[in-house]
């Protein structure tokens, strides 16, 4: 079972181009991708960690907003992080 804590945050990811992927990824002994979406510029998502969801990888340009900042992806010359 998982700790009630671990699904407590959500993050929002802001597409800042089109076809930005997001995957999320499953917990447990075997690492495996569980499910995908595409978001085109200016869409948002609003994402959780699950008791199924250990990690959530982006391609693409795009801002995530969590409680440690905003975090850009993407970005050809350096990634930055705001706090």
């Amino acid at each position: 079972m998982v700790e009630p804590w671990v699904y407590s945050d959500y993050i929002v990811i802001k597409a800042l181009e089109n076809g930005v992927t997001i995957m999320g990824l499953t917990r447990g002994r075997d690492t495996k991708f569980h499910h995908t979406e595409k978001l085109d510029k200016g869409e948002l998502m609003v994402a959780q960690f699950t008791e199924n969801t250990a990690a959530i990888k982006l391609r693409g340009k795009a801002e995530i907003y969590c409680k440690h900042g905003v975090i850009r992806t993407g970005e050809d010359d350096t990634e930055s992080i705001r706090g």
